[in-house]
């Protein structure tokens, strides 16, 4: 009996399901296996598989609100091989946005400057929460010679656990968010970009270049719905006092959740109200709800 190449396979079966796929649904680029150049597309529209449904409107309704695999169907005791295929390719971009590097060629063309946390790799990164949440020490060092001090607002990028957020919500984001703070006379400090950071280190910047309110927008933990979902995170005046319902958070920013050119006039819209206020998290919902 002759052997079957599994990549083979798979590429034959996708080659396949593009076919079927409507020549108007949205599609992504897969690259197929080594032994092949050429990119097969991938639907990424939802496909009804159950057969025969008792109540079809209410089971589209349903699919449509949600990104969660409802309606999938089943072969047998299994899942059918176009959404056991999406499993996998949605399980891949999530693994890839955690352990991926961010382009350097992108933060150059964003003109943001390059700290490092205390995290040496990856793994450390990943096993030791506390290596995330400072500087290392020449950045630190960087950072107080360089910073721009005593300004209203600074704002910090960081891959966090998701270098795809950052590729696919950077670009539009931030140029939205500064020229949002410009209309509001809000001065901002040079906006940088901290490799392997997590929230709070947020605060130790904030200590260093004295500004009185901070903005980190970090990638998200990914998921099997996205792979893109970024937050922003902002407080004022962080100290060592400073607990987690001091932080104003904004989260699901992606081109699925809030798009983000409109994140960014809102999150200015924000820290406008934080300064106001001179509050975040907690204190300034309370001051806003009055």
């Amino acid at each position: 009996m002759k052997q079957v190449n599994l990549d083979e396979l798979v590429d034959r079966v996708l080659v396949e399901l593009a076919k079927q796929s409507s020549s108007s649904a949205k599609k992504e680029p897969l690259q197929a296996g080594a032994h092949s150049s050429d990119p097969i597309y991938f639907p990424e529209d939802k496909e009804m598989g159950v057969e025969k449904p008792k109540d079809r409107e209410s089971l589209e309704r349903a699919m449509s609100r949600t990104p969660a695999r409802i309606g999938i169907g089943r072969a047998g005791t299994r899942m059918k091989t176009r959404s056991y295929l999406q499993f996998r390719i949605d399980q891949a971009a999530a693994r890839d946005a955690v352990t991926k590097d961010i382009g350097e060629d992108l933060l150059r063309e964003l003109g943001l400057p390059i700290l490092q946390t205390k995290s040496a790799d990856m793994q450390e990164y990943l096993m030791n929460l506390e290596s995330g949440r400072r500087l290392s020490d020449e950045s630190v060092r960087w950072l107080e010679q360089n910073g721009d001090k005593g300004k209203d607002v600074q704002i910090v990028v960081s891959d966090g656990l998701s270098t795809s957020a950052i590729e696919a919500n950077i670009p539009d984001l931030l140029p939205a968010l500064l020229q949002g703070l410009a209309l509001r006379n809000i001065s901002t400090g040079k906006p940088v970009f901290v490799k392997r950071g997590r929230v709070w280190v947020q605060d130790q910047i904030a200590s260093i270049v004295k500004c009185k309110a901070v903005i980190s927008l970090i990638g998200e933990r990914p998921g099997l719905a996205t792979a893109e979902s970024l937050s922003a995170y902002m407080i004022y005046q962080p100290s060592a006092q400073t607990v987690e319902s001091d932080r104003t958070v904004i989260s699901n920013i992606h081109r699925g959740g809030t798009p983000p050119i409109e994140a960014g006039a809102y999150l200015a819209e924000l820290l406008d109200d934080i300064l106001r206020y001179q509050a975040s998290g907690v204190t300034l919902a309370r001051l806003r709800s009055r």
